[in-house]
């Protein structure tokens, strides 16, 4: 079997490049998966580990790889649709952020159950999120998974970027030789992977036809049973409160750095004052700015994105600003005693405020609700108006300590 350098244009589907100390460390997935045969040893046979036969120098197996299945392309890996522990552990950690741009799985063809020539094909990213959330929602059901190569990236979200697109699925179906695996010529694109996806192109080009499937993976199994037709249920986008407060985590991770230089430059500014600079007072008044920055944060990057629907407005900056407003004056009662002035209470308002709203702008990108022309209008709209406050609100919180 022909031996692929160490990038995920050539990764084997099942089995990654192994180049760091530790069982199933790879390059292309989040580090703390373990490898399949992880409880294996090197001088095991193939009658104590049947997927010996499989291992390859530098490279170790999938843990979601459960056998490998003969076909007229090769052999090609089938897959587990349980998640385990790892997975679970892997997900939070992607959903809070961490290494999510690592997370993803090798492009190409896997089976899941026991995929027929006959079974359908669904295709999907190889995002390793999605790829779970595919596997997961299958089931008992056996079929074929073609995964493309999104750089990482979710169906929908790389269809809007070009990379989940007609020429990487009609490259994809011809470098694992389908019309060898399969004989009919159907594949099933994910509906919201329709804007990279020209049915009539990949036809004329592959001989393939597609067939758009629901929104949700979860919605595959009815639709499959329902004659490869979907419901209006099935082809409706939701953003549910459970959907929305998932988002959350990640939210706040990619704000933290930001936040960081942000407290820092707090607390340089909170020093100023009659004596040219204290650092009792960058101190004291520091620690009163650091708060009105976090209620900031969680206003505009936990509590808008929440309560998304309920608040007023269509602008995404503005219900940031109406629900750091609420947030911020429930906090300034707290921590006046700190603050000692009108002025600097003014101040920790308006900058809490624009905090709240710059992160709510943010969340459009996470959203059904928005297009990319309102987007760049909002943003164009609300960016000078929270430059310029928090800038007003520094030189108040200046002027304060004087």
């Amino acid at each position: 079997m022909k031996i692929f350098p160490m990038d995920t244009k050539s990764d084997k589907p099942g089995r990654e490049p192994f180049q760091k100390k530790g069982p199933g460390l790879s390059t292309t997935n989040v580090q703390i998966m373990p490898s399949l045969d992880k409880a294996g040893s090197a001088c095991e046979s193939e009658h104590t580990r049947p997927m010996a036969a499989y291992d390859k120098p530098g490279y170790t197996l999938c843990d979601y790889v459960n056998h490998f299945i003969d076909t007229g392309a090769g052999p090609v890996p089938v897959i587990r649709p349980e998640l385990d522990k790892w997975d679970r552990l892997s997900t939070i950690a992607v959903r809070c952020g961490i290494r999510r741009h690592k997370y993803l799985v090798s492009p190409g063809l896997y089976g899941i159950g026991s995929p027929a020539p006959d079974s359908e094909v669904l295709v999907t990213a190889n995002y390793k999120l999605t790829f779970d959330h595919l596997r997961s929602a299958l089931g008992s059901i056996s079929a074929w998974i073609l995964v493309l190569d999104t750089n990482g990236v979710n169906v929908w979200c790389a269809a809007g970027k070009k990379n989940f697109s007609t020429r990487e699925l009609v490259n994809r179906i011809k470098a694992v030789s389908l019309e060898k695996v399969v004989i009919h010529k159907r594949v099933i694109v994910p509906q919201l992977g329709a804007t990279g996806v020209s049915a009539r192109e990949v036809k004329t080009q592959s001989g393939f036809r597609v067939v758009y499937g629901p929104v949700r993976a979860c919605d595959i199994p009815a639709f499959l049973n329902n004659g490869r037709k979907a419901d209006k249920a099935m082809r409706q986008v939701t953003f549910t409160l459970f959907e929305r407060f998932v988002l959350t985590p990640v939210e706040l991770h990619g704000a933290l750095k930001m936040a960081g230089i942000t407290a820092l430059a707090l607390f340089v500014l909170s020093g100023i004052g009659p004596g040219i600079f204290s650092f009792h007072g960058a101190w004291e008044r520091g620690l009163v700015s650091l708060a009105a920055l976090i209620c900031g944060l969680f206003s505009g990057a936990v509590l808008t994105p929440v309560l998304l629907p309920f608040i007023p407005s269509k602008k995404f900056a503005f219900k940031g600003i109406f629900m750091g407003t609420v947030c911020t004056l429930l906090l300034l009662p707290v921590i006046y005693p700190g603050i000692g002035s009108m002025t600097g209470a003014a101040a920790l308002f308006i900058f809490s405020v624009m905090v709240s709203s710059h992160l709510a702008m943010n969340f459009t990108g996470a959203t059904p609700f928005t297009s990319p022309s309102g987007v760049e209008k909002e943003m164009r709209q609300y960016l000078p108006v929270q430059l310029a406050g928090v800038l007003v609100s520094a030189g108040l919180w200046i002027y304060s300590a004087f």
